[in-house]
């Protein structure tokens, strides 16, 4: 029922206690507990999660987000104290395949998101960026030499040709992607279960990109909406978890097909280990190297005319 990379509590008793020992990565320095059908309160100076069989304490000091699915209620001292841990909260749907609100966690290092928008704002490195997630879509394809449009267009027979397999393989028609968010009672039960589909891929992308430090807003390939990024993202992974995911639902009772998009989401990102490979990816998008200290510095920096940065917390008024 879980998604692989979570560590949960559910109704169907696993054990939440085993597996906060073996805490999953999102990526070496970010951890994440997702949890339903709980209360969450303070107890003295601990978070624990209060459910049907005990109390279980949360390691909240040793966590970067923590993630509410369905069913959990929690206390504002257990808000103050996350908070106050450095530990993100994220309210999501089930399994995380809602996005809906989150928290702030502990200010720590900016890197990454004025590293995002580094290479956004800059002409070169921005086209750079752009191969990289087309080279990630093509492994086995060269794209040196190509134009954008020419790899767009390649993008556009891929996944012309994911629709027309899907379609054979799991026996359900396909006319072409057509669809109205204000007429959605109109599109055919394929078309709403992809649409359906990518809304559950996209909050998975956004609760993992706010979780490591980025901007939802400064897209590469997508632009001018405050969930850019998220599309970048998310279309790394389409072909290969939400259209399969959809097909095999709209095969389906279309009374169930709701239903049914979630059940089939979450066995695919399960299998293609999506939120493993979410930290991975970025980090091979931007070239980022692995960096202890950046976490570290409790004291942030100060910009200065030259584009270089003097240490902050000093004063530096003369006498």
């Amino acid at each position: 029922m879980v998604l692989e990379c979570f560590c949960s509590y559910n109704r169907s008793g696993h054990d939440l206690k085993k597996d906060l020992r073996e805490l999953p990565k999102l990526r070496d320095s970010i951890s994440y507990v997702y949890m339903e059908h709980a209360r969450i309160e303070q107890e003295a100076a601990a978070v624990i999660f209060e459910v049907e069989d005990g109390k279980i304490p949360v390691p909240v000091a040793s966590l970067t987000c923590l993630m509410l699915g369905p069913g959990t209620t929690i206390t504002h001292a257990a808000v103050k104290t996350i908070t106050e841990n450095g530990c993100l909260i994220i309210w999501c749907g089930e399994n995380a395949t809602r996005f809906y609100a989150s928290g702030m966690g502990e200010t720590r290092s900016a890197r990454n998101v004025l590293l995002q928008a580094q290479l956004c704002m800059d002409p070169e490195k921005h086209i750079k960026v752009v191969r990289k997630m087309y080279e990630i879509r093509f492994p086995n394809m060269p794209t040196q030499g190509l134009t954008l449009e020419q790899i767009r267009g390649m993008e556009g027979i891929r996944v012309r040709q994911t629709y027309q397999v899907a379609s054979k393989q799991y026996g359900v028609k396909w006319h072409a992607r057509d669809y109205k968010q204000d007429d959605w009672d109109r599109a055919d039960p394929i078309n709403r279960a992809l649409s359906e589909a990518n809304a559950i891929l996209y909050s998975l992308c956004q609760a993992a990109i706010i979780s490591l430090g980025y901007s939802t807003a400064m897209g590469f390939i997508h632009t001018g909406k405050m969930l850019s990024f998220v599309y970048d993202i998310a279309d790394l992974y389409k072909t290969e978890t939400t259209i399969p995911a959809a097909f095999e639902a709209a095969r389906g009772n279309e009374n169930e097909l709701s239903r049914n998009v979630r059940i089939y989401c979450r066995k695919y990102f399960s299998s293609a280990g999506i939120l493993k490979r979410i930290a991975k990816d970025i980090e091979q998008i931007f070239s980022i190297q692995e960096s202890e200290s950046d976490f570290s510095n409790s004291v942030g920096e100060i910009w200065t005319e030259t584009g270089n940065s003097i240490k902050g917390g000093v004063n530096y008024g003369k006498e």
